[in-house]
């Protein structure tokens, strides 16, 4: 048996997996947890597989390191292959751009221990940034993964209508498997789509299904953020794509029977919503960055079940 798996989800990360995983070499105070690394190539191009065979040729045998080849496109199919290969109770996914700190592995699975009710749980994630950050960056920090909630744990709760993001997600197997449908509908940002969001719509599967989703602030890593993510189109894509995928996670979160009568409602408040924004922001938002996320991501939310409705016809045919 093993207690825990590292999951690296990497697509052409030949040259950011070295650093994740010579801080996972690093990982102190695992010596009574058995665990495994396995890293999840998806679809690279590049010598990812090679660097991953270097390391396994000089690699402690105490925590082994698998590899894993996924050849359809999107983050949601490498974390399912991840969850349906990990040989671990616990699955603590790291993105090749997660840098974990030393006590990660061991805080982690400890906390798993702690509280068998718990389907899933992240933590601290601090922005490792290679140029400072613009104006107001903290405004919309969170949709790029980078979360700081505090220093005292608490569950999600289904009615605050907020989840972790997916880097330094761990969730327990069983949770996972019995859950979340092995198709998910999001699929993750592949090619010129910054469609998001399959990470909290495999958590609304688990939170539906009665576990709980916890903050652990003692879990720790850091997110490197190089820079061409602080530009503008950049950002504003990233801030697109999780709008036009709300709509779905909105009504994932309701029953069958609430959704007919919660649409409306939303669209009501979203239009609302916009038109507060437009009139607040339309002069500055040219110049400030959080003010255009801000505009977009409401613009987004607005049309998010018109797209997606879209989405699916085209997909059908």
């Amino acid at each position: 048996m093993v207690d825990f798996t590292v999951a690296i989800c990497t697509h052409n990360g030949e040259n950011r997996l070295p650093e994740v995983l010579e801080r996972l070499r690093s990982q102190i105070h695992t010596e009574q947890i058995s665990w495994e690394i396995l890293v999840i190539d998806n679809n690279s191009t590049d010598r990812t597989a090679k660097v991953v065979q270097d390391y396994q040729s000089n690699w402690s045998s105490a925590y082994p390191i698998a590899y894993s080849f996924e050849p359809q496109k999107g983050l949601a199919f490498a974390r399912q292959r991840a969850v349906t290969e990990a040989k671990g109770r616990f699955i603590g996914f790291l993105d090749d751009d997660n840098l974990p700190n030393p006590e990660w592995v061991a805080v982690a699975y400890s906390f798993g221990q702690e509280h068998p009710k718990a389907g899933a749980y992240n933590g601290c994630i601090k922005g490792d940034f290679e140029v400072n950050p613009p104006e107001d960056f903290e405004k919309v920090a969170c949709f790029l993964a980078i979360v700081d909630r505090g220093s005292k744990a608490f569950i999600y709760e289904r009615y605050n209508k907020m989840l972790p993001p997916g880097s330094g997600l761990v969730v327990r197997q069983q949770a996972w498997l019995e859950n979340v449908p092995s198709q998910l509908i999001l699929k993750g940002r592949v090619g010129e789509s910054m469609l998001a969001s399959e990470d909290l719509e495999a958590l609304s599967y688990i939170q539906n299904a009665g576990w709980e989703i916890w903050y652990n602030p003692q879990m720790q890593i850091a997110h490197k953020i190089p820079h061409w993510r602080m530009e503008r189109n950049y950002l504003i894509s990233v801030v697109r794509g999780i709008g036009l995928a709300r709509h779905h996670i909105r009504m994932i979160r309701l029953k069958v029977w609430q959704r007919p009568f919660a649409f409306p409602i939303y669209i009501i408040n979203d239009l609302r919503k916009f038109i507060y924004l437009f009139v607040k922001y339309q002069v500055v938002q040219k110049a400030d960055i959080a003010a255009a996320c801000d505009m977009e991501f409401s613009l987004s939310s607005l049309i998010s079940p018109f797209y997606l409705w879209s989405q699916s016809l085209k997909t059908r045919k």
